[in-house]
């Protein structure tokens, strides 16, 4: 039997305000953290607050993304060493996707190329 990783049980409330810390360190804003979370899980504004206000775990968030952006796997590169691209685990892959957009928030990068407008 295998063990999820640990991420999987975390929660997305934990997390989020790293999210949003690397971002501001960066000059960005928390709204523009949200406006990627939104855009890959297709969360509404509220609903987003709502997941956080609940302690959803990772897996929980992901698994309830109520339309998740067909244009995310157009997201490429490595995070913490893999290619995102590479990745096997469906919930894991979402995962990096989340955390190689916002590295490119963190980075400058514009939005619409954040959003692969």
């Amino acid at each position: 039997m295998t063990t999820k990783p640990r991420i999987f049980t975390t929660s997305f409330a934990s997390v989020y305000p790293y999210y949003v810390a690397k971002a501001e360190r960066k000059g960005r804003r928390q709204s523009e953290v949200d406006a990627i979370i939104c855009w890959l899980t297709g969360y509404s504004q509220r609903a987003l607050e709502g997941q956080i206000k609940d302690q959803k775990d990772f897996e929980t968030f992901f698994k309830e993304a109520p339309k998740p952006n067909p244009a995310r796997t157009l997201i490429k590169g490595v995070v913490c060493g893999v290619r995102v691209e590479d990745i096997q685990d469906p919930t894991m892959r979402e995962i990096r996707y989340l955390d190689k957009l916002v590295d490119e928030l963190a980075k400058g990068k514009a939005m619409d190329k954040i959003l692969r407008a």
